[in-house]
C-alpha cells in the first residue's frame, strides 16, 4: 500500500508520522447505487475538504455542474500512478468538452492506493475568482462523479462509460454539534410491504397514529428506515400532521397519493413536520428544542409520503421504508412548531407556457403575524430550520423577511432548486419574527417546454410555492398564506363576465365572446402566450392584492383569514454582502508549500527504502 499524507494546515498542525489521514469530515454519503463510490465533506472556514473512497485503481473524478451533466461543468480528477499522486482542475464548455484549468483551485491533502481501493483528499475555496470554477453556496448542489480502471495518460482521462452519475446535495449545511443519548427509545412510522409499480415515478401515502403516551415526550431527532438494497429506489419521504378529528378506520390501507380515488381523509394532512431526500441525513432538533407529543395540542395522526423512483421499471419490487423517531422525557424547554408560509395550494396560481422564467410570490402578511404573534407570543418566535418547496418548473426559493419596511437577511434560499432533493435547512443562526414582520416565499419557474398553463396543486405536474418554518415556542399558526385575486388575473387576457352565483367549478366565463361558456381554466389556455405577453402578465401578478390566509390547527382562523391585503412597500431592499474569493496569494502559497512538501516526503522516502512518502 502506499500512502501520501500531505499536512497542510498552514503549519497547525505537526506533522505526526502517520501514514492516514488525519482529517474528520462531519458529512458523508454514498454516491453510487453499488457502495463503490463514498464521498465525505466538511466546511473549514472559507474552504471545503472532500474525501473521496472508490474501488478502483485508476483515476477518479469529481466535480460541480449546474445540471447535473458534463456541460459546463467545474470538475477536478485525481489518482495514483507510477507511485506519485496527482490531481488536475479542469473545467468543460457548453459542448462538454474536457480542458485543463490555467487556475488550479484544488488543493492535494492526502493520497492513497491500494489493490482495490484510491483516496483522495483535497480542499479548494468556496470561491476562487476563477471564472471557469463554481462558487459553493447555501444552495443545492449538482455534484457529478466518474472513475475509470486507469490512470490519466497523456492524451487526458480516458472516456468512463457506464461508471459516472450525478447526485444533489447541500454541502454548506452546518454541522450538528449536539451528542445525543446512544439508547434513546424510539417508534418507526414504515411503510409495511407496499407493492411498487413498474413505472418511473410513484408517490404512496399511508396515515398512521402517533403511539398514545401517558405524558408528554419530547421527538428530537428523526432518521430514515431505507429497506436495504432500495437505497436508489426510495427518493425522499414527507411526513404531514393530519386533523384530529378521524377514527382508526382511516389506518386501514395506503393509497397512490395524489390519485382520484384518495382517501378524503388524506386531503386534511397539509402541514410538513418532517422531510427527508435520497442523500439526506437525520436530522436532529436543537438541544433546547423537541417536538411535542402526548398534549391535545400534538400530532394524533400522520400521513407519510414516500416518493419511489424506478427509472428501468423494474417489476415485482416490494418495499418496507419510513422513518424513526426517537423521544425523549427529558422534556426540553420549548416546544417545536411548524408554519407553512407561501402560496396557499389553488388554482388562482398561475404560469403562463413557454417561460423560461416566470416569479410568483406568496405572502405571509404583517397583517396576520400581527394578530397571532400579539395574541400569542409578543415576544417573538425563533426560526431554526426551513423547508423550502415547489414541483417539476421550480428553479429557485427565497424566503424573504421585512420588518417595518426594510427588507432583513433572507432566512433561507436555495437559487438551484432540485425538486428531488428536499430536506429542512438548519438556519446557521436563530432568526426571530416579531409582530407586524412579514415573509414573502418567493419563487421561479421555468416553463419553457410547456405549451399548457401550470396551475397551483398538488400533482408534480402542478405547482406549489411554500416556506415550511420549524421554530419556537409554538403558537397556535399553522398556516400564513395568501392566494393573488384571480379576477384581475382573467381581466389581462380580456376576460369582461363571468355567470354568477357560482355554482360550478371551475367556473365559466359570460363574456367575452371568445370565452363564452368556457371554464377559466380553459380561456387562460386559449389565450396566445408570448413571451412579452408573459413577462407582462408576471408583473401584473406579483402588484395585485391578495387573500390572506391566516389558519390555527383543526382549520380554525384567526380574524385576519379572508381579508384583503396589499404586497409590502419595500422601502430598503436587502442588499447581500459581496461574495469575497480567494486567489493567488494564498492560492499560490498553498500550492508552493504543497509541492515542497511532496518532495520532501519523496526524498524522506527514498532514504528510508519505504512506500509511505
Amino acid at each position: 500500500m502506499r500512502c501520501w499524507p500531505l499536512f497542510l494546515l498552514w503549519g497547525l498542525l505537526p506533522w505526526t508520522g502517520a501514514v492516514g489521514s488525519i482529517r474528520s469530515y462531519p458529512h458523508r454519503t454514498v454516491l453510487d447505487s453499488e457502495g463503490k463510490y463514498w464521498l465525505g465533506w466538511g466546511q473549514q472556514g472559507s474552504r471545503l475538504a472532500f474525501r473521496l473512497e472508490v474501488r478502483t485503481a485508476g483515476y477518479v473524478g469529481f466535480g460541480f455542474s449546474p445540471t447535473g451533466t458534463m456541460a459546463a461543468a467545474d470538475i477536478v480528477v485525481g489518482g495514483v500512478t507510477h507511485g506519485r499522486p496527482y490531481l488536475q482542475d479542469y473545467f468543460t464548455n457548453a459542448n462538454k468538452e474536457l480542458k485543463k484549468d490555467t487556475q488550479q483551485d484544488y488543493h492535494l491533502e492526502y493520497a492513497m492506493e491500494n489493490s482495490t481501493h484510491t483516496i483522495i483528499e483535497f480542499t479548494r475555496e468556496l470561491h476562487t475568482c476563477d471564472l471557469n470554477d463554481k462558487s459553493i453556496t447555501d444552495s443545492t448542489v449538482r455534484v457529478i462523479w466518474a472513475y475509470h480502471q486507469e490512470d490519466v495518460g497523456e492524451a487526458g482521462p480516458k472516456y468512463h462509460d457506464s461508471n459516472r452519475g450525478t447526485k444533489s446535495l447541500r454541502l454548506l449545511n452546518p454541522e450538528k454539534t449536539s451528542v445525543l443519548p446512544t439508547a434513546l427509545p424510539y417508534f418507526d412510522l414504515v411503510n409495511q410491504d407496499v407493492p411498487i409499480p413498474n413505472k418511473g415515478t410513484t408517490y404512496w401515502c399511508q396515515m398512521f397514529k402517533i403511539p398514545v403516551f401517558q405524558e408528554k415526550h419530547h421527538v428530537i431527532k428523526v432518521e430514515p428506515v431505507i429497506q436495504r438494497g432500495h437505497e436508489n429506489l426510495v427518493h425522499h419521504i414527507l411526513l404531514y400532521q393530519c386533523s384530529s378529528s378521524f377514527n382508526d378506520s382511516v389506518l386501514d390501507y395506503g393509497h397512490e397519493c395524489y390519485h382520484p380515488n384518495m382517501p378524503d381523509a388524506f386531503l386534511t394532512c397539509e402541514t410538513v413536520i418532517f422531510a427527508w431526500a435520497i442523500g439526506g441525513e437525520g436530522f436532529s432538533y436543537p438541544p433546547h428544542v423537541g417536538l411535542s407529543l402526548g398534549t391535545p395540542l400534538d400530532p394524533h395522526y400522520v400521513l407519510l409520503e414516500v416518493h419511489y423512483d424506478n427509472p428501468t421499471h423494474k417489476k415485482g419490487l416490494i418495499d418496507s421504508s419510513g422513518l424513526r423517531l426517537f423521544h425523549t422525557m427529558d422534556i426540553r424547554k420549548y416546544d417545536a412548531g411548524v408554519i407553512e408560509a407561501g402560496l396557499w395550494v389553488s388554482l388562482f396560481h398561475t404560469i403562463p407556457p413557454g417561460m423560461p422564467e416566470f416569479r410568483s410570490e406568496g405572502h405571509c402578511t404583517l397583517e396576520c403575524l400581527q394578530e397571532a404573534l400579539e395574541a400569542e407570543k409578543p415576544s417573538g418566535i425563533h426560526v431554526f430550520a426551513v423547508l423550502l418547496h415547489a414541483h417539476l418548473a421550480g428553479r429557485g426559493i427565497r424566503l424573504r423577511h421585512f420588518r417595518k419596511g426594510k427588507e432583513m437577511k433572507l432566512l433561507a434560499y436555495d437559487d438551484d432548486f432540485d425538486f428531488n432533493f428536499q430536506e429542512f435547512q438548519y438556519l446557521k443562526e436563530e432568526q426571530t419574527i416579531l409582530p407586524g414582520d412579514n415573509l414573502i416565499t418567493e419563487c421561479r419557474y421555468n416553463t419553457r417546454d410547456r405549451v399548457g398553463m401550470t396551475w397551483g396543486g398538488l400533482s408534480t405536474r402542478s405547482e406549489m410555492c411554500l416556506s415550511y418554518l420549524l421554530y419556537y415556542p409554538r403558537i397556535n399558526l399553522t398556516r400564513c398564506a395568501s392566494i393573488p385575486d384571480i379576477m384581475e388575473q382573467l381581466q389581462f387576457i380580456g376576460v369582461k363576465e363571468i355567470y354568477r352565483p357560482v355554482t360550478t367549478w371551475p367556473f365559466i366565463i359570460k363574456s367575452p365572446k371568445q370565452y363564452k361558456n368556457l371554464s377559466f381554466m380553459d380561456a387562460m389556455n386559449k389565450f396566445k402566450w408570448t413571451k412579452k405577453e408573459g413577462l407582462s402578465f408576471n408583473k401584473l401578478v406579483l402588484g395585485l392584492p391578495v387573500n390572506v390566509r391566516c389558519s390555527k390547527t383543526d382549520n380554525a382562523e384567526w380574524s385576519i383569514q379572508g381579508m384583503t391585503a396589499l404586497p409590502p412597500d419595500i422601502v430598503r431592499p436587502y442588499k447581500a454582502e459581496p461574495l469575497v474569493c480567494e486567489r493567488s496569494s494564498t492560492s499560490f502559497l498553498h500550492r508552493n508549500f504543497s509541492l515542497k512538501l511532496l518532495v520532501c516526503f519523496t526524498l524522506l522516502s527514498s532514504m528510508l527504502g519505504t512506500e509511505c512518502l
